[in-house]
Parts: structure tokens; C-alpha cells; sequence
């Protein structure tokens, strides 16, 4: 299956932060992309959510990475980057009294002929536009998160409550880190965004759907991530944005 990729992202302060704790990278060609959202006093956010994606995004764009191989060897290598970049996190905190206690987010896909790959910690989100419908494809490892899959909140509940930011994994907190992967079919037309919850935070799923159809229907995905960034502030902008979007 040949297949080519249009991709776009973009960050943002947000209306109400002094300083942008989110990183992203694109690496187009490869088919990796990265989304991270930093946590910590001062700027060990900022270190936390950098160290990640770039960790994350050099070992997966390294030339043998970058090589077709099996989904069994590119899930090993996704978790192995995350694992290695979640070390490295900690390590600089414990030796470093201004970073202790920083952490990030993560959510990363490698996109190959056909399939997505995805892996992610914490409440960084993917979502999918295929044929006229948005699904989520990743589960938020959050204190609301967990509440709602075990049925003790609805989703409009966990919107609104006051624990909505406390997630319950996190790079660079702990040793070692459980990372959640999946892998999916991707066919032409799909749209993929990977954000922060700068983001969904600001915007419902209908708000984020009228942009992505725009960009399954030819809008120019850089316009589209504007679109998005924008309506965030729009609607507040509490939190840092960032949005990267793919397109088969």
C-alpha cells in the first residue's frame, strides 16, 4: 500500500500561562509524531515535556526504526523509547533539586502503510475523522478518568470536577512507567490529531470535529491546527494548546 502523509501541529501559550509547558514533534517522512504536556514547578515543565518528545521522536526516527518492520518489533520500539525517555526524566529530576517532581505527558504514533501505531501516558488524546464521524482512540489515565470507566462518574460530571488535572500516570515521576499502546487500520481520507488537554479541555468533540472534517475535506492542516488553537483561546484558554494534525 503506497502511501503519502500531510502533517501540522502547533502550540500555544493559551490566554492565562506565563510560560508553554507543551512540546510537540513532526517528523513527516517517518511517520512519528509526538504530543507532550509538562508538569513541575518553575520551568521543569517545560524540560520535562522537551526531554520527552525529543527522546521519544530520535529513537523512533532513527534509519533503522524508520524501516518497515513487523508491529510486534515497532510496538517494542515505541515502548522502549517512552521507557528510555521516562528514565532519563527522572534521573535528571533526583539529580537536580529545581526538576524534582517534573513530569510529562505522552501521546506518540508511528504511522506506516496502512496502520497506525499509538502509544500514550497520561491524558494527551489521539483522535480519528474517518468518513464523517470522530472517535477517540486513547483512555485518559486520570483520577476522572478512571471514575468513569468504572461507572462512578458520567463523562459531564468528570468535565466539570474540581480533579479533572490529576492524572494517574506521568513520565519522569517513578522509575519505570506503564505505557498503553494500540494499533489500528488507517485508510486514505483518515484525519488524526494528537493534543493536549489544553485543548479538550476548551472544546467539546463537535467543536473538534467541525475542524477535522474541514481537514479530511481539503482545508490546508495548518490553518486547521490555527483554527483550533484559536477557538481554545476563544473559549478561555486556561491551559497550554498544542494540536498535531496527520492526514492519509
Amino acid at each position: 500500500m503506497n502511501m503519502t502523509l500531510e502533517a501540522a501541529g502547533l502550540s500555544d501559550v493559551g490566554t492565562c500561562r506565563s510560560n508553554n509547558e507543551d512540546s510537540f514533534q513532526c517528523c513527516r517522512e517517518q511517520g512519528i509524531f509526538v504530543v507532550c504536556d509538562g508538569m513541575g514547578g518553575a520551568a521543569a515543565g517545560e524540560i520535562a515535556s522537551r526531554m520527552a518528545s525529543e527522546c521519544v521522536a530520535k529513537a523512533l526516527c532513527t534509519k533503522e526504526n524508520s524501516k518497515p518492520s513487523s508491529d510486534d518489533a515497532t510496538e517494542a520500539a515505541m515502548v522502549e523509547a517512552i521507557a528510555n525517555a521516562n528514565r532519563k526524566i527522572y534521573e535528571r529530576a533526583q539529580r537536580d533539586a529545581e526538576t524534582l517532581g517534573m513530569g510529562t505527558t505522552i501521546v506518540a504514533a508511528q504511522v506506516a502503510p496502512g496502520i497506525v501505531h499509538l502509544a500514550h501516558v497520561g491524558d494527551s488524546r489521539c483522535y480519528l475523522w474517518r468518513k464523517g464521524g470522530m472517535e477517540l482512540l486513547t483512555q485518559d489515565h486520570s483520577l476522572v478518568g478512571e471514575q468513569v470507566r468504572l461507572g462512578n462518574l458520567s463523562p459531564e460530571e468528570a468535565e466539570n470536577s474540581p480533579y479533572r488535572n490529576v492524572i494517574t500516570r506521568a513520565l519522569g515521576t517513578q522509575l519505570t512507567v506503564m505505557t498503553e499502546y494500540q494499533r489500528l487500520q488507517v485508510f486514505k481520507g483518515d484525519v488524526l490529531l494528537l493534543c493536549s488537554d489544553g485543548l479538550t479541555r476548551e472544546l467539546n468533540d463537535d467543536e473538534i470535529a467541525a475542524v477535522l472534517a474541514r481537514a479530511a475535506n481539503g482545508e490546508d492542516l495548518d490553518a486547521a491546527c490555527r483554527a483550533l488553537v484559536e477557538r481554545a483561546n476563544e473559549a478561555g484558554g486556561r491551559d497550554n494548546i498544542t494540536c498535531v494534525l496527520v492526514k492519509v
